[in-house]
C-alpha cells in the first residue's frame, strides 16, 4: 500500500502537486487528472481510444470553459476525491494510482506492466 502524501497542494485552476515521503514530488495538472480518471467510464473510453484512435469523445462543458477543480476532498488515508467544472465526480484517486499516473516519473519499459 502506498503511503499519503506529506503535503498535497490544490490549485483548483492549474493542478495538484504532491510531496511524498520519500522526497519526491509529482505535479497533476487539472487537464491532466481529468482525463486519467479512475472512474469506470473513463477507463472504458481510455481502453476504446487505444483500440480506435478515431473514437469520438464526448461533447463537455469543458469545451466552453476552462476545466477547473472545485472540490477536493481527502477519502481516509488512501485516497483523494475531485469535483471537475464538467460535472466529473466519480473518480477516487488512491495514492498508488497518482503514483502509478505520474507523468513526470521514468516509464517503465515497454512490455512491463504499470508501476507499482
Amino acid at each position: 500500500m502506498q503511503s499519503a502524501p506529506k503535503a498535497i497542494d490544490v490549485k483548483k485552476d492549474r493542478g495538484v502537486t504532491l510531496e511524498w515521503p520519500d522526497g519526491t514530488t509529482s505535479y497533476y495538472s487539472v487537464v491532466y487528472l481529468r482525463r486519467m480518471s479512475p472512474s469506470a467510464d473513463m477507463k472504458q473510453l481510455r481502453d476504446e481510444m487505444a483500440s480506435n484512435p478515431l473514437t469520438v469523445l464526448p461533447a463537455s462543458a469543458a469545451e466552453t470553459r476552462p476545466l477547473v477543480i472545485e472540490e477536493a476532498e481527502l477519502r481516509g488515508n488512501y485516497a483523494i476525491w475531485f469535483r471537475f467544472s464538467d460535472g466529473h465526480a466519480t473518480g477516487i484517486y488512491s495514492w498508488a494510482y497518482l503514483r502509478q499516473i505520474d507523468p513526470q516519473a521514468p516509464k517503465a519499459a515497454e512490455g512491463e506492466g504499470p508501476r507499482e
